[in-house]
């Protein structure tokens, strides 16, 4: 007699909230490659503003990290993300007057910086109420799988959202684009209400913010060099083949965006089963090697295979640290460390944006990614010096 496996709630309950974040995160991928066209092209500014017109949402989302993991431990990991989605859909509403201000290159410009602000709180409110909500459903004993499918969630929203909004923008204009992406996170904020809340932590003592933050600083700074590799991608790949002249330009977050789910599909349980540590030294090395070989390319095609390899890296280096995160602090403080940590690498997107687009406008669009591969080499040092430091430890 055969024996059917018993089916899992909570693993169903993890993938539907993975489902309602990839369709409602394609607010945010739509706009990535249109804002620095939308910049630099219709509102003619350089590339710096169309940096700061990327970056600044991640500025939100660094300072505002701290409030969403309190929010999710003290009100619950649900609250955290219904206030997300309810902000993805003002951000994208407000880009969407800035868009039929264009011929007021000022007054549009500033509100689409609101606009970015408000998507960038959306963000923080959302990622971590999720990874707090998936963990609590699951166990933090599976916490790297959560955060590996979260993430899959993402970076597959902003592989296909990219050619997508550059799609819509062709069409329909900056506007028009923003409009459509308003839609999708109203959807997900309808669809949510109908998945099941986990216990908070209301009356646990709790250290301050940065006590928690002084233990995970470390983690948080591996990530934080990790994502300016994919900064750089999602803000000047696109401007860097149109300076080149060639074609695909569309296609850099798509092959990053596949490199990287595809790891997390087929490998997203290494960090659980071998270790954060082990996963992260070998990810940033084929990060850098990645970045590298984006810079050095002398045609589209290995440069997009670099975009490729740089997905591939960078896959698992996040919820590989999340995973050593997660076993260093108490559950009551779960989703306050997480915020911290993960404000790192808001920190990497946030500043990438501005100083890569200075970078360029002194030295090229290529040297963006030669910066890329530098700083994915200074996070594999921290990630070594880590392991080390463990090894000693334990010995």
């Amino acid at each position: 007699m055969a024996f059917q496996s018993t089916p899992d709630p909570a693993r169903g309950r993890l993938l539907l909230l993975s489902a309602i974040l990839f369709i409602s995160y394609l607010c945010i991928g739509m706009s990535f490659p249109i804002v620095p066209l939308y910049v630099s092209g219709q509102l003619r500014f350089g590339n710096v503003w169309a940096g700061l017109g990327v970056g600044i949402a991640f500025f939100a989302t660094i300072l505002t990290r701290g409030y969403a993991g309190s929010l999710s431990d003290h009100r619950g990991a649900k609250v955290a993300v219904i206030r997300g989605l309810a902000l993805y859909v003002a951000g994208a509403s407000m880009a969407l007057v800035a868009g039929l201000l264009a011929h007021m290159p000022l007054p549009s410009f500033l509100l689409l910086l609101v606009s970015r602000l408000l998507l960038g709180l959306g963000e923080s409110l959302v990622a971590v109420g999720i990874i707090a909500w998936g963990i609590g459903f699951v166990g933090p004993a599976r916490s790297g799988r959560v955060l590996a499918l979260v993430g899959a969630a993402i970076y597959g929203a902003l592989a296909v959202g990219g050619p997508i909004g550059l799609a819509l923008f062709g069409r329909f204009g900056f506007a028009g684009t923003m409009a459509i992406s308003a839609v999708l996170p109203f959807l997900g904020m309808m669809a949510i209400w109908r998945v099941p809340s986990v216990a908070p932590h209301p009356g646990a003592e709790r250290p301050s913010f940065w006590a928690v933050i002084g233990r995970v600083w470390l983690h948080g700074a591996v990530v934080c060099f990790q994502g300016i590799g994919f900064a750089a991608i999602g803000a000047f790949f696109t401007l860097y083949f149109l300076d080149r002249g060639w074609d695909y330009a569309g296609l850099g977050l798509t092959a990053f965006g596949v490199g990287f789910v595809l790891v997390r599909v087929l490998f997203g349980h290494l960090p659980d089963r071998i270790g954060g540590l082990a996963v992260a030294v070998g990810s940033l090395a084929i990060e850098a090697i990645g970045q590298l070989l984006i810079w050095s390319a002398p045609n589209p095609m290995l440069a997009l295979a670099g975009a490729f390899l740089t997905g591939l890296g960078c896959s698992l280096i996040y919820p590989a640290m999340g995973r050593e995160v997660v076993r260093r602090v108490e559950p009551h403080l779960r989703g306050t460390a997480l915020g911290g940590f993960s404000a790192f690498q808001d920190l990497a997107y946030g500043l990438t944006g501005p100083f890569a687009g200075l970078l360029a406008d002194r030295a090229g669009y290529g040297s963006v990614f030669l910066a890329g591969t530098v700083a994915a080499i200074a996070g594999l040092l921290i990630a070594l010096s880590l392991r080390k430091m463990r090894a000693v430890a334990f010995n």
